[in-house]
């Protein structure tokens, strides 16, 4: 059973739509939502856990119905927000604990949870402090620790590394990727930053325009054809590219001494016509694979 599924799903705001006839299903696991500014993912987010209602088309979550079961729907979802949700004057652990409570925990048992997840988040010795004392970072790993301290089904995260600096941001991917990894929790990460999602996600989801533009696993979106490779030498050499031409490679981009080529249908050992080419230039190969596109060329041809 997929923990979230959409079936026609349209939201308005007004005249202006939002998500249009959005169809898809989320497996368990950790899912990235991808797309620009504008494209529907922070609707989604919100209708998922009803606080939109859909103008038409239906979405369940964890197989609940997000038109009549938004509250049931809450409190099985740890939210952390994009923005920040703490309350002025509070200390770490008695905000966290109150989230729980607020889920339905009973104080003591929100308490201790609090305790723990504070601790695991990195925030244990500064839980007695006000928040609003919080650096940047900090104020993350709160809003992280809150989603988590009702112990969830799914866990979503609206731009966690929002704001943080590159040690910030590598411990909170760290986070990300042991809840959904190592702890088996469900998570869904939505995000315009493509190498995040590739760090911490397995399947994808692409939105543009508040449509579906591309779905699935990130190993899979980032496949091509066959007959696209990725070829390392020792040294670039003018001479090892015009071996190539000559041989009906067509060299499509080159990085230093990394040349991406394309085969044509009916060449059949391309490894061979390489290293002949390699020869001829008097260029040493070092490497040839099949090429795969970053999540970022995936991301630019569903877009465009």
């Amino acid at each position: 059973m997929p923990i979230a599924a959409t079936e026609g799903l349209t939201v308005r705001y007004g005249a202006a739509v939002a998500v249009s006839d959005l169809t898809l299903e989320i497996a368990s696991g950790c899912t990235g939502i991808l797309g620009p500014n504008g494209a529907g993912k922070t609707t989604l987010i919100k209708t998922l856990l009803g606080f939109i209602r859909p103008f038409s088309g239906s979405a369940r979550v964890m197989d609940l119905d997000v038109a009549t079961q938004e509250l049931e729907i809450r409190a099985r979802v740890g939210l952390m927000p994009e923005s920040d949700c703490h309350i002025p004057g509070m200390n770490a652990v008695t905000f966290v604990a109150y989230a729980g409570e607020l889920a339905g925990m009973p104080s003591r048992a929100a308490l201790r949870r609090a305790h723990e997840v504070l601790e695991y988040c990195g925030l244990g010795e500064a839980r007695y402090r006000n928040i609003e004392t919080y650096s940047t970072g900090m104020k993350q790993r709160i809003k992280l620790a809150q989603a988590l301290v009702h112990g969830p089904g799914i866990l979503i995260l609206d731009e966690p590394t929002n704001g943080l600096d590159p040690a910030g941001r590598e411990e909170m991917l760290a986070l990300v990727r042991d809840i959904s990894h190592d702890k088996g929790l469900s998570v869904l990460v939505s995000s315009h930053l493509l190498p995040d999602i590739e760090r911490t996600c397995d399947q994808v989801v692409l939105m543009q325009k508040g449509r579906l533009a591309a779905q699935g696993s990130v190993e899979d979106l980032r496949k091509t054809d066959d007959r696209l490779y990725e070829v390392e030498v020792q040294m670039a050499v003018l001479a090892f590219e015009q071996a190539l031409e000559w041989r009906s490679l067509k060299v499509v981009s080159q990085v230093g001494a990394r040349y991406r080529i394309v085969a044509p249908p009916e060449m059949a050992d391309v490894a061979r016509v390489v290293f002949e080419a390699a020869r001829e230039a008097g260029a040493q190969v070092r490497g040839i694979m099949p090429a795969r596109r970053s999540l970022e060329e995936v991301f630019m041809e569903a877009v465009d």
